[in-house]
């Protein structure tokens, strides 16, 4: 990934002339771009880069409270590579092409209401085939559980422990941490795991727990249209799988939840990053100080503190 870097800013050097200064301010962000897939995307091509990772990479720097000028740079940065990889062809399209420009102000993440996220729940429950029992366990999951999209796409079945109702999630970078499922997420699973995984015709060596209609790993850009779907159907364009990992934050902030076991269950290295979520809380409690009631899969079910493995702040 480097050389694709290094070439790219000597053809900067040669076609436009830039500083040197400039130069170094346009490697050091697409390091910290390269950085960051790695660590935490997974990636180690530049020819698996999709929009949906930038865009990731741009709520992980505004969830840092980057300013908006050093943001817009790195952007610009991005977009200006973005385009180099298409030229090489090692892209065939622009991932950075209707990246938004950076918000004014301070980053809030977007977040929606335990109902809306019981909509979107209910209609795939009320698909009973295969892909239904798949797609709730999903969304039952990624819901209840604040996990990112990549780490539920990468769970494999040696990942789900239902007996002791917790998932293994396992970074790029060799950390993990130990994840508690709540009811509905456990029952969810065990429906999908008897009754849809089997249809899907997996090989006895497939070990991916969510899979695709080919019976192989089911991958985030996958996930991204199935969600897509449902929150069409029921009204919710804006819905990404970030903003039910941000509604998952907010909500177990308001029930009371302790600000460091919500950041160890998202895998937060700095607490910094988990504080940012308390912006939403009073928009989620009610005059009266109380947190309206919601889903019944976002009830608090287990002790988060006991059931968290020791990894620091993973």
């Amino acid at each position: 990934m480097q050389t694709a870097i290094e070439q790219f800013l000597a053809g900067l050097v040669r076609e436009r002339g830039l500083s040197p200064n400039t130069v170094a301010a346009y490697r050091n962000d697409l390091e910290q771009l390269t950085a960051y897939l790695q660590e935490q995307e997974g990636i180690r091509e530049w020819s698996a880069l999709r929009s949906d990772h930038l865009s990731a990479f741009l709520d992980y720097l505004r969830q840092r409270q980057y300013a908006d000028t050093t943001t817009a740079r790195k952007l610009a940065a991005i977009k200006s590579f973005c385009q180099y990889l298409v030229r090489s062809r090692t892209l065939p399209e622009n991932p950075a092409h209707g990246l938004p420009a950076p918000r004014a102000g301070r980053f809030t993440p977007h977040a929606i209401s335990p109902q809306e996220i019981q909509q979107l729940i209910q209609a795939a429950s009320a698909d009973r085939s295969p892909e239904g029992l798949r797609d709730r366990a999903m969304l039952v999951t990624l819901a209840t559980t604040g996990l990112r999209v990549s780490e539920l796409t990468a769970l494999d079945l040696s990942d789900v422990d239902l007996n002791h109702g917790q998932l293994i999630v396992r970074r790029p970078n060799g950390r993990e941490r130990r994840v508690p499922l709540v009811r509905d997420a456990i029952e969810a699973l065990r429906d999908y795991l008897e009754y849809g995984r089997p249809v899907f015709g997996p090989t006895k060596f497939e070990q991916a727990l969510f899979l695709n209609h080919r019976g192989t790993r089911l991958t985030r850009q996958g996930f991204w249209l199935i969600l897509k779907g449902y929150a069409d159907a029921v009204g919710l364009p804006e819905v990404t799988p970030h903003t039910l990992r941000h509604s998952f934050a907010v909500q177990a902030l308001a029930n009371g939840w302790e600000l460091r076991d919500v950041q160890r269950i998202l895998g937060h290295v700095s607490p910094a990053t988990t504080l940012v979520y308390r912006r939403l809380v009073e928009r989620v409690l009610q005059s009266d100080g109380r947190v309206p009631a919601g889903p019944e899969c976002y009830h608090q079910e287990v002790k988060m503190g006991a059931a968290m493995s020791p990894v620091g702040d993973a």
